[in-house]
């Protein structure tokens, strides 16, 4: 190692220290990417795409040997409750094996000609290759999972990876790493850094990176975006608030456990989480008043036990911020139907706050934490035109029987992707997903992230015998 700096990984539980690893510096990122470059550069050393299959489909049956290891350090040191973190494993296995079935779909197509007189007697068809090395930066809230889709989307494109995990959770990607070179990836093809703030910059705006693969803060992301050498690509996965349009002839028994699993599943803390539901006056408080049973009911406390439903926020900062927010929206109208209340220094007690102010941070910003807000309406228009208000849209969804204003509001609502009677948070890996606008660039996805880790080559051969 360059230095012997050590990261601390603790848990956002109960604080105890987990784990303590060392940390890389500036010439271990020199060092890195020198390697990830050299490699790209080489075509003798690419892995052919028979090669990546085998070795992503060995991965996943190591993956699924280690499934209980992995959940419960994925619970450990990211806070997301056990049945949670087992799921999440189970889709990072799955994912491992959309990657490997995705490769033989990197193709590219033939280009009519002879169209005139000027493209006669040539025949044309285009390829596609890796784009070049790939930087990714992750995230904590979804340890594992988010590491597939930044590191084995741009090794089944061709791409050497350098990844830098989040400082919360790097326990999860080192362990997928290791999982990745004993089912044959070779150790430079995928690369972990773990690294300070100002070596991911270094890393990330260096000229040898072809793609940046980044999910966190939009203010980082966006900086980062700013910075980067001419022609480097990106992926910029930041936050949304997840409006939810509610109309009175929904369906209340599939609509309330829908709406307060996508609300309070990992403490609200992903980028979709159900945050702001606009329902219908005539049935606004009655669906207020369900979210608000249920919620109260939720197990909050250790990630490891399994039963429980909520986890730690993945800081004491966080459960300070998120406290203040609520009580900002009670002080300026908002009614605390549950919740409100911290539990201790690392969990918040599930909240439901019914109609805050909109001039408060809970209805403009993220909240990022275990926090539904109700809101009601009388006009479904004026409603969507809430829901759109701010810079941020991701997922969005409504909840309505009606065929007619299913589709209408989906047409209207400002994102992504909107899911009709289901909650804002679900997503399968091999959909696009993605926020626009504010919310991010690109998309994820690991189909679509292992198309966009690639580029087009066009080929024209002239002959006379055409």
């Amino acid at each position: 190692m360059s230095n012997t700096q050590t990261l601390k990984v603790f848990s956002p539980f109960d604080k105890t220290l987990i784990h303590e690893i060392p940390m890389d510096g500036k010439k271990d990122v020199e060092k890195a990417l020198r390697k990830a470059q050299e490699l790209f550069l080489n075509r003798s050393k690419w892995i052919p795409p028979y090669e990546r299959i085998a070795i992503l489909e060995k991965a996943a049956e190591l993956m699924k040997s280690e499934l209980e290891e992995l959940t419960k350090t994925a619970a450990s040191e990211g806070g997301k409750p056990y049945q949670d973190s087992k799921v999440e494993v189970l889709r990072a296995i799955n994912g491992v094996k959309i990657a490997a079935a995705e490769i033989g779909r990197l193709n590219g197509e033939q280009i009519p000609m002879g169209l005139t007189q000027a493209s006669a007697n040539r025949i044309a068809f285009t390829t596609r290759e890796p784009i070049g090395v790939v930087a990714s930066i992750s995230a904590f809230n979804h340890p594992l999972n988010l590491i597939v889709h930044q590191t084995v989307t741009a090794f089944a494109a061709g791409c050497p990876v350098i990844v830098k995990p989040a400082s919360n959770t790097p326990l999860s990607c080192l362990a997928f790493a290791e999982i990745l070179h004993k089912a044959g990836v070779p150790k430079d093809w995928v690369q972990v850094l773990i690294i300070d703030n100002e070596s991911s910059e270094i890393l990330a705006t260096d000229k040898r990176v072809g793609y940046l693969s980044f999910i966190g803060s939009a203010n980082v992301g966006w900086y980062l975006k700013s910075k980067l050498a001419p022609g480097t690509r990106c992926a910029l996965e930041h936050g949304g608030v997840a409006p939810v349009i509610v109309e009175p002839d929904a369906d209340f028994k599939s609509m309330v456990p829908a709406l307060v699993k996508g609300g309070f599943y990992h403490a609200g803390q992903v980028c979709v989480s159900v945050q702001k539901v606009f329902a219908h006056e005539s049935i606004a408080k009655e669906l207020a008043d369900e979210i608000t049973k249920a919620a109260a009911q939720l197990i909050v406390g250790d990630p490891l036990d399994k039963n429980t439903e909520v986890g730690p926020l993945i800081s004491e900062k966080e459960v300070e911020r998120i406290h203040e927010w609520v009580l900002e929206a009670e002080k300026s109208g908002g009614e605390i139907l549950c919740g409100g209340k911290k539990i201790s220094d690392t969990c918040y007690s599930p909240t439901v706050i019914w109609n805050p102010s909109k001039d408060t941070k809970v209805s403009k910003e993220e909240i990022f934490g275990p926090v539904v807000c109700v809101y009601p309406y009388n006009d479904r228009e004026k409603a969507i035109q809430e829901a759109n208000s701010l810079d941020y849209h991701f997922q969005a969804a409504v909840f309505t029987k009606d065929l007619d204003i299913a589709f209408d509001t989906v047409q209207k609502l400002n994102a992504t992707a909107v899911m009709v009677n289901d909650h804002t948070a679900f997503r399968v890996d091999w959909m696009p997903f993605g926020g626009r606008d504010a919310s991010g660039e690109g998309l994820g996805g690991i189909p679509y992230s292992m198309h966009e880790m690639t580029r087009v080559k066009l080929m024209v051969v002239k002959s006379k015998y055409l």
